[in-house]
């Protein structure tokens, strides 16, 4: 419901990036059609032709410029849940639109985000981040290491055709957990986002509305963090509801893991440790978790054969595998709530 052609044309433009359909509005206005669509744009004068309509949510106002006093008005007295004023505040209809289009598909879900970090150099961070991604119910599993060769070799996925982070040309922003779903390689349930053999390294803005648009879908988003400090491990870290440090049960695990978590806690203070053996010195799980400072979240005795399988046909869990025990463990840790100690 905007009379203003410019202002009709962007809104046309945003909603069909977000995979709506923009339909005017009929010359008289029924409570059903008010009801029916996903979200309602409007202008000044169409928020005064639907003064006495019932509220609803996404319920938007545009305008041309920096809304005036009487715009402010219009929006209160119709109910307006946002004010977009355009073009600058293009992006801001983006995500208000794009949340409207997957409440109506029903798609707005309540995801949990892992980042899993080596404590020290070959503790397994990475196969450990894909065996709690299989172990996930639903899950996307996504590589920010670009020195590591890619996480499909690891999967024995790179011959699954869909888009690596390479491919990738956008910013940040909100995006449709379904388009990234369905844009991503596949395998064996796990949507995977990999990076490549070349050194790619990804910025933080897409890495954030990567992992948004996972949470949003409501899957399990497992990020495999490097050791080095980026932005884009930065901003996994940041918005991780855990953050899983792999260690391996002897000294020198321990001392490289206790000099990274006092950096890692201070981006997020939610850190556990599943510790990895075996322990050739005869450290306990427990004291290597009591010196470096951190919840015990799971042990995990050695996977038999582990690097012979991984050559020849990628991660592949058995019901008995120790990996896919202590993935559960982490699992169960995650959706009881918090573990800062």
């Amino acid at each position: 419901m905007v009379d203003d052609i410019e202002l009709r044309e962007a809104v046309e433009r945003v909603a069909a990036a977000v995979g709506l359909r923009a339909l005017s509005a009929p010359a008289t206005l029924t409570r059903k059609t008010w009801s029916a669509t996903a979200a309602v744009v409007l202008d000044e004068p169409g928020a005064r032709r639907c003064v006495g309509m019932p509220r609803r949510a996404g319920l938007i106002l545009v305008s041309r410029a920096e809304p005036q006093e009487s715009t402010w008005q219009a929006a209160m007295a119709v109910g307006a849940e946002h004010l977009c004023a355009l073009p600058a505040q293009e992006d801001l209809l983006t995500r208000n639109l794009a949340d409207a289009a997957e409440a109506a598909r029903g798609d707005v879900g309540e995801g949990r985000v892992i980042a899993v970090i080596g404590g020290r150099g070959g503790a397994g961070a990475s196969v450990f981040a894909a065996a709690v991604a299989q172990t996930a119910t639903a899950s996307l599993l996504v590589d920010l290491d670009p020195w590591a060769g890619g996480l499909d070799l690891l999967l024995a996925s790179e011959s699954v055709s869909g888009l690596r982070w390479p491919d990738l040309s956008l910013q940040g922003g909100r995006l449709s957990w379904p388009a990234v779903r369905d844009a991503l390689p596949n395998h064996r349930g796990v949507s995977v986002l990999s990076g490549t053999r070349s050194c790619y390294e990804m910025d933080a803005g897409p890495v954030e509305a990567i992992l948004d648009a996972g949470r949003r879908g409501g899957v399990m988003v497992v990020c495999d963090v490097p050791r080095r400090t980026t932005s884009a491990a930065t901003a996994a870290l940041d918005v991780a509801d855990l953050v899983v440090v792999i260690t391996t049960c002897d000294v020198r695990g321990v001392a490289a893991a206790s000099a990274m978590t006092p950096v890692v806690r201070t981006i997020n203070p939610n850190l556990g440790l599943v510790v990895r053996g075996p322990s050739p010195g005869g450290l306990r799980a427990r004291e290597v978790a009591e010196i470096i400072g951190l919840p015990l979240l799971a042990t995990m005795r050695p996977e038999p054969m582990l690097s012979e399988r991984l050559e020849r046909r990628g991660l592949r869990l058995g019901r008995r595998s120790p990996l896919a025990a202590a993935a559960r463990d982490v699992l169960g840790v995650l959706h009881r709530g918090a573990v800062a100690a």
